[in-house]
C-alpha cells in the first residue's frame, strides 16, 4: 500500500521561510513524478509544482516562481518543497502527490490533481501579515 507521510507545516510571518517535506514507501519500481498542491478555505485545490523522477523537470505556478523550490531528498521517494518569502496568500493545506509510474523519463509531471494517484495527509500553512 503506497503512503505518503507530510512533516507538519507552521505559522510564519510574511517575508519568511518554510520547507516541507514528503515521504513516500509502499511504491514498486520507478520512474514516479512527484507535486505539490495546496488548497486555501473556500477554494478548490490548486497546483504548486511538480518534479520528474530525475528531478530535471520541474514545473511551477506562476504565482510560486522564483520563491519555492521542489526538489528530491536524499533517496527519490522524498521530496521537499522550499518556500521562501512567504505571502499571507500562500496560507492554505499543502498535500504532497504521487503519480502512478509514468512511460518516459523526459515528461514533465503533471499540473492537474487528476494526473496523480497517491496523495499525502495535508500540512497547515499560515502566513500572517
Amino acid at each position: 500500500q503506497v503512503q505518503l507521510v507530510q512533516s507538519e507545516g507552521g505559522l510564519v510571518q510574511a517575508g519568511g521561510s518554510l520547507r516541507l517535506s514528503c515521504v513516500a514507501s509502499g511504491r514498486t519500481g520507478s520512474n514516479y513524478g512527484m507535486g505539490w498542491f495546496r488548497q486555501a478555505p473556500g477554494k478548490e485545490r490548486e497546483f504548486v509544482a511538480s518534479i520528474n523522477w530525475s528531478g530535471g523537470k520541474v514545473t511551477y505556478v506562476d504565482s510560486v516562481k522564483g520563491r519555492f523550490t521542489i526538489s528530491r531528498g536524499d533517496t527519490k521517494n522524498m521530496l521537499n518543497l522550499q518556500m521562501n518569502s512567504l505571502k499571507p496568500e500562500d496560507t492554505a493545506v499543502y498535500y504532497c502527490a504521487s503519480t502512478r509510474p509514468m512511460y518516459s523519463t523526459d515528461e514533465f509531471a503533471g499540473v492537474s490533481s487528476v494526473d496523480y494517484a497517491y496523495w499525502g495527509q495535508g500540512a497547515q500553512v499560515t502566513v500572517s501579515s
